[in-house]
């Protein structure tokens, strides 16, 4: 039986929900291979130490930011990241490669940013032949180096054209670049049971004839919804996802209405809340975005100095497919609201162009990359045995 390691970690959340869909349909699937979800942070610091001198894991830093809305200046944050991640290369390419002596896999499936050149370089080093592909869960790349490393002979699986270029341009193989329709999506929002939507809807106290928006920013919500769910409290109706923020879940369900309103924390029921709603309002995440357009809702973002790097391009991407509305403020929700609603039908009509079969696409890609690898371990690429330590 072959093993096939996907690596996550926890920043976000995006990541390992990538990585937990992707697991579940190689499953369902029957595929005769054994799945590992690796949580790259716990390979990393496997006793826990920074979390015993801290307090808290890596991610949690990131999640709580993410959380309160505090995003202004990520872009310079993230060279600094990546400043250290380079001069702590050499350490980390030593404890991964401990990590694929004693694992052994026969694929490694990469679903996060940042750490791709010491993840390759490491698996190269221990185990040359075995195949290394990263599956880019944002839309586009940032360069340089967040998803995609020049010089390295991995293979790049990419949702969009845009992806697909910028990996193109900067000298990988058309051989190891794979494109598929769009990006990782749970497995959930593929199936479409019958529904009843306005039995639905009324069954959770709402109006099925007034148009309905449901509100998601992340697994760890954002104060930003509680602008949000003020300014639109005057007529329009809303379902508001908060995840693991009970908190916020808490301050949304003490404000006063006069729109019907539903405030949820976290929930696996995503996928049928959003077949409740009209559109979706919240920030660009490639994951959020990408599963409202697969159940058939137009978005709304806004695109600003706040907005993540990595989240850049898709408000670029929303406009370009007509997919929704962008504005550079939620302070403008209101109008973001009726300008989406005056052309719902042509929204609705482009979101429907949109047909995401990654999840289905991905499987296939692993399968040839697994039947073409070879059986004999090779040698390290001299330009990396050089390169493992500098």
């Amino acid at each position: 039986m072959k093993t096939v390691d996907l690596i996550y970690f926890n920043a976000g959340g995006g990541h390992r929900a990538s990585a937990l869909a992707l697991q579940a349909v190689l499953r369902e699937q029957g595929r005769p291979w054994l799945v590992r979800l690796v949580n790259l942070f716990e390979v990393l610091d496997p006793q826990g130490r920074f979390r015993r001198v801290t307090g808290r894991a890596p991610e949690d830093w990131y999640n709580q930011r993410l959380a309160r809305g505090w995003t202004l200046g990520m872009a310079q944050e993230l060279r600094v990241l990546q400043t250290l991640i380079r001069v702590a290369h050499p350490a980390l390419v030593r404890r991964l490669r401990q990590h694929w002596l004693r694992t052994e896999p026969d694929l490694v499936v990469s679903l996060v940013p940042n750490f791709n050149r010491a993840l390759y370089q490491s698996l190269a080093s221990a185990l040359p032949g075995v195949p290394y592909a990263t599956v880019l869960t944002d839309l586009a790349d940032v360069p340089p180096r967040f998803w995609i490393e020049r010089e390295q002979p991995q293979h790049l699986i990419c949702g969009t054209p845009r992806a697909v270029a910028q990996a193109l341009a900067m000298g990988h193989a058309p051989a190891r670049v794979h494109a598929t329709s769009g990006m990782i999506i749970r497995p959930e929002f593929y199936r479409q049971p019958p529904l009843d939507r306005d039995q639905a809807l009324r069954s959770l106290g709402l109006d099925p004839t007034r148009p309905t928006g449901i509100v998601m920013f992340g697994g760890h919500g954002s104060r930003a919804m509680e602008g949000i769910a003020r300014r639109l409290g005057g007529g329009t109706q809303l379902i508001l996802i908060c995840g693991h923020n009970k908190p916020l879940a808490a301050r949304l369900q003490a404000l006063p209405v006069r729109a019907p309103r539903l405030v949820l924390g976290f929930s696996s029921e995503v996928a049928h809340c959003m077949r409740l709603a009209d559109f979706f309002i919240g920030k660009p995440g490639p994951g959020s975005l990408s599963e409202a357009v697969r159940q058939g809702l137009p978005v709304i973002v806004t695109d600003n100095a706040w907005t993540m790097p990595q989240e850049r391009y898709n408000a670029q991407w929303v406009r370009e497919n007509h997919l929704g509305v962008v504005h550079r403020s939620l302070r403008t929700i209101e109008r973001a609201v009726a300008e989406l609603l005056a052309d719902l039908d042509g929204f609705r009509a482009s979101v429907r162009r949109i047909d995401n079969r990654a999840l289905l696409e991905i499987p296939e890609i692993l399968e040839r990359l697994l039947h073409e690898a070879p059986d004999a371990q090779g040698t390290v690429p001299d330009i990396f045995a050089k390169r493992l330590i500098a």
